[in-house]
């Protein structure tokens, strides 16, 4: 499975008017059906690459499953003619959460994993969130050396400029997992599956994340446990509220030599003024 493939294209100047040949790397966008216990439960547009992680993330995103009752994962590819390969996985959870794949289980093709697939009603979209129980001991020194260490690890996003990234770094800014993809919440989907496919504490770590910071991203960051979410684009005012009220370390439009912090629940955070004003 390939995260990019090269196309023909031709460059256009719009000053001269010449034309000339041009290869050109773009990512791979692929519908990644997800069927847990036999039942078709989602097709999700995605890179197909890690799908494993995804399907784990995703999983428990959804809130269908804890981390240790997701088996392996099953990943079978489907031709699909002239639109290229389509993937199937397959997981097995135990049977008490039969009920509730049922009640939410059906088919239908989303854009990316935003974490309300299945959900009818406002209530029900925005359900509560745990509370945080452990705070981010990182220290803005060590958010920027995650900044520089996300930059850097890449791959596909140097490559075809068209990806986002999330990445996983310890409390000292240490890289331990990058995930890309197409889509945001996807990208955020494989770091949790590889963290817990990898037995990474998410708990000592934060995420850094190549993209705006919108509400699916704080709360499939905290339903996996993580204390502190860093973006380096801005958040959306309910990405704030929900970060607030489940006790999310929150940082956004994080550059190299600043960022804002929009929520902080270390002690230090006294006198600071709040991005969005409660």
């Amino acid at each position: 499975m390939n995260g990019a493939q090269t196309i023909r294209l031709s460059r256009n100047s719009y000053r001269t008017g010449t034309e000339e040949a041009e290869r050109f790397a773009v990512p791979v966008e692929a519908p990644i059906a997800i069927e847990t216990n036999g039942i078709a439960y989602a097709v999700m547009m995605a890179t197909p690459i890690e799908i494993e992680d995804f399907v784990t993330g995703f999983l428990l995103a959804e809130g269908l499953a804890a981390a240790g009752e997701i088996g392996d994962v099953a990943v079978h590819p489907v031709e699909n003619g002239e639109w290229g390969t389509g993937y199937v996985a397959r997981v097995n959870l135990p049977p008490e959460r039969l009920s509730l794949i049922i009640e939410r289980a059906r088919r239908r093709t989303g854009d990316s994993s935003c974490g309300i697939c299945g959900i009818e009603g406002v209530e029900a979209a925005l359900r509560p969130l745990p509370t945080l129980s452990r705070q981010s001991a990182a220290s803005p020194e060590a958010i920027r050396r995650g900044l520089d260490a996300l930059d850097a690890a890449q791959r596909l996003g140097r490559e075809t400029r068209a990806t986002h990234a999330a990445a996983f770094c310890n409390e000292e800014g240490m890289l331990l997992a990058i995930r890309e993809d197409v889509g945001r919440h996807n990208a955020l989907d494989k770091l949790v599956g590889a963290l817990v496919r990898g037995g990474i504490d998410p708990a000592q770590g934060f995420v850094v994340m190549t993209s705006r910071c919108s509400y699916e991203l704080v709360e499939k960051t905290v339903r996996a446990g993580i204390p502190l979410l860093v973006t380096i684009s801005a958040p959306t005012d309910l990405a704030v509220r929900r970060a607030r009220a489940a006790a999310l370390s929150l940082c956004v439009v994080a550059r190299d030599d600043a960022m804002l912090v929009v929520t902080d629940t270390q002690p230090s955070d006294e006198g600071a003024t709040p991005l969005v004003e409660p």
